[in-house]
């Protein structure tokens, strides 16, 4: 199949941004190979505010699905598989986030991927990379949310460092400004606070490594534009910029009173943690000067949807740099997913899994012995340890999690602590994809000897049915055993296995 099959000219597609402090929604088109923004919707929802205890607040959570469901309006005519919604540092901090994305699923037709802050640093990177010259000068990306901030340095579109910082304009005005009054006081917190979260990764993000510094958010880019407007400084944020902002900022006494050139109404709540967040990382990391880019993380969502469409997807390079690391055995990985395939192309129309769950399947199988590079006994649960723990681009935080689940699950007692949280169809597609990846496991030891015989799988939807050539079974006394064994792990997937 070609690029131009999977992807036409003027597909749509869209990106949905669920920050800390806004909801942002892109919709582009396709249009010679180049993505066109063509829709662009931004709403201050400050779901960061409502964060306490680690949960979010049922005000918090109405006011961002009211705003989801006016941007569904906008996604109608794209189609769901050309839509990513992502969630960052408050659906990563919130322990009751599910109560959140899964209604966020239904208005959308998406499911919400809370991403890890690693992995929100690449996208940003990448949405800032397609906004800039194609030079292969080192760049230092800089990216301050509601709720984190996100460092990121690179050279053309491939970043080489990432690193993010629970440090954000929103968590800030909450934690260090009380009751929205700005003080000298409370100012130097907020810049000592952020000075020291900074100060953890000065070592490798400091200015040898880079020749240039871009901002991407609200937040810097607001902060350029008071900058210029009151002729601080000219088309960039400077060091004496950010000095003369504060001083004026220091006049006012609460966030409501704040007036200055090219400042928002809707920035007055965050304009004064962005800035001593802005100051810290110029201060920490020696930045003389920063120019803003447009580019953002909704952006580099785009163009990472892209690549995943045209089977350019960065989590296979991720779970391939795994296999590697740790010496995986390819010839026993590759084949471990070639079973697992034809398990799932048997199997999918009337278990109802979907071509995502085939990926996840076989990106499993090949990680199944990932855990052996630390120990052969209880190989399945170091690997899902590895798997839950890894930096993985490209993935978000729920599919590692059903990766590592699957990687446990693989043989052994299925005790239903192992599915966690969840429940009704996402429980029965986890257990479907475990029923299918302990077969092909087990299959494994045979095929490492002899090529496995042509056998007949027949399925319902709640049953698995094998039937083996003649005699086969007799022959191979083990992998009879074997199979009648997994019939009780079966029944606590709710499925029926059937030998024939």
């Amino acid at each position: 199949m070609s690029e131009s099959d999977v992807l036409p000219e003027g597909s749509l597609l869209a990106a949905v941004d669920l920050g800390s402090n806004s909801f942002h929604l892109i919709v582009a088109r396709l249009e010679h190979g180049e993505i066109r923004p063509t829709q662009a919707l931004s709403e201050k929802i400050q779901l960061a505010a409502g964060l306490h205890n680690n949960k979010l607040s049922i005000e918090a959570m109405d006011r961002g699905l009211e705003c989801l469901e006016r941007f569904a309006q906008l996604l109608q005519s794209v189609e769901p598989e050309r839509l990513r919604v992502v969630g960052t540092q408050a659906l990563r901090r919130a322990r009751n986030r599910r109560d959140f994305t899964e209604r966020a699923r239904r208005i959308l037709g998406a499911p919400v991927e809370v991403i890890y802050g690693r992995e929100e640093a690449r996208l940003v990177y990448l949405g800032v990379a397609h906004t800039l010259a194609d030079d292969a000068q080192a760049r230092l990306v800089v990216d301050i949310g509601g709720g984190s901030t996100e460092f990121a340095i690179g050279e053309r579109f491939e970043p080489r460092a990432l690193e993010s910082l629970q440090m954000g304009c929103v968590s800030f005005a909450r934690d260090l400004f009380k009751n929205e009054r700005l003080s000298k006081n409370h100012y130097n917190k907020a810049y000592d606070r952020a000075c020291l979260e900074v100060s953890h990764i000065r070592k490798n993000f400091r200015s040898k490594h880079w020749v240039e510094a871009v901002g991407s958010s609200g937040t810097l880019q607001a902060i350029e534009g008071i900058l210029v407007a009151n002729g601080w400084s000219e088309q960039s944020i400077t060091r004496k910029g950010l000095q003369r902002m504060r001083k004026a900022l220091l006049q006012f006494e609460r966030f409501g009173q704040i007036e200055m050139e090219g400042l928002s109404a809707t920035r007055r709540s965050v304009i004064a943690p962005g800035l001593a967040i802005t100051e810290a990382i110029f201060d920490v990391l020696e930045i003389d000067t920063m120019r803003s880019s447009r580019g953002a993380l909704r952006e580099g969502v785009i163009y990472d949807l892209v690549g995943r469409l045209r089977h350019e997807d960065v989590r296979e390079r991720s779970i391939l740099a795994l296999m590697q690391r740790y010496h995986v055995d390819e010839d026993t990985a590759q084949l471990v997913a070639r079973r697992a395939r034809m398990l799932y192309d048997a199997t999918y129309s009337s278990w109802n899994l979907t071509p995502a769950d085939g990926e996840l399947l076989a990106w499993a199988a090949l990680t199944h012995e990932i855990g052996k590079a630390i120990s052969h006994k209880h190989f399945h649960r170091h690997g899902a340890y590895l798997l839950r723990n890894s930096d993985m681009p490209g993935f978000p935080q729920q599919e590692q999690e059903d990766l590592a689940t699957l990687v446990t699950s693989q043989h052994g007692k299925l005790r239903a602590e192992l599915f966690g949280e969840r429940e009704g169809d996402e429980l029965l597609r986890m257990q479907r994809l475990v029923a299918l990846l302990r077969l092909a496991t087990l299959f494994k030891y045979v095929e490492q000897l002899e090529q496995l015989p042509d056998f007949t799988i027949r399925t319902s939807a709640q049953t698995l049915r094998l039937e083996f050539p003649p005699d086969w079974l007799k022959q191979h006394p083990l992998t009879a055993q074997e199979l009648d064994q997994q019939k009780a792990g079966f029944k606590r997937l709710d499925l029926r296995l059937q030998i024939a």
